[in-house]
């Protein structure tokens, strides 16, 4: 295994995006209801040569696929539900309007917890709630704080001049990201 100060010396793996999420579920109908009813997924095709129960949803550029384990809870120690916690494991989606998610949540009576996140006048409100495998999902308005890396190269040129080693090069990835996020700068300032 690399130690970090090894790590450093590569680059990162070529990634481009988020493909999907993969989700243990004890029904994959009853999965695949909440993905859709609730949260808006279609279901997509999945690959035949498959030899178990599941199914693939697709939307917001992003998959999820389930993974029927009807034994789920024999893994799991806490067969109870587990209490509604904006600190644990979540999948996160940003919405249009929070106010709206939480009344149609009252409607459909589910259960759900409200957080706030504030940063140099700037709010995030943010509504946590479970998948019927007790899995968290987050709906929130979180571009209301904006995506501001820490220095990455610069904390890459500070580690390598404590580890006497040869001085860290922005890689393209991290190139890429800021003039990502300069431009999504400018398209929202106009």
């Amino acid at each position: 295994m690399l130690d970090s100060v090894e790590a450093n010396n590569f680059e990162a793996l070529p990634l481009l995006s988020l493909n999907h999420v993969s989700l243990l579920c004890r029904s994959v109908w009853d999965s695949v209801r909440f993905y859709e009813d609730v949260l808006g997924f279609v279901s997509i095709k999945r690959p035949s040569s498959f030899n178990f129960n599941g199914a693939w949803l697709y939307n917001y550029g992003i998959g999820i696929h389930l993974i029927e384990n009807p034994s789920i809870d024999d893994f799991d120690t806490i067969v109870e539900p587990r209490p509604i916690n904006p600190k644990d494991n979540h999948i996160s989606f940003q919405c249009t309007d929070v106010g709206l998610v939480m009344r149609r949540l009252q409607d459909m009576g589910m259960k759900y917890v409200t957080a706030v996140v504030e940063d140099q006048g700037n709010r995030v409100d943010q509504v946590f709630f479970h998948d019927p495998d007790g899995y968290m999902v987050e709906l929130c308005n979180c571009e209301n704080i904006p995506i501001i890396p820490l220095s990455s190269c610069s904390f890459k040129q500070r580690l390598s001049s404590f580890y006497k080693s040869a001085p860290a090069k922005c890689g393209f990835m991290e190139n890429a990201m800021m003039e990502s996020l300069s431009m999504e700068m400018l398209n929202i300032s106009f």
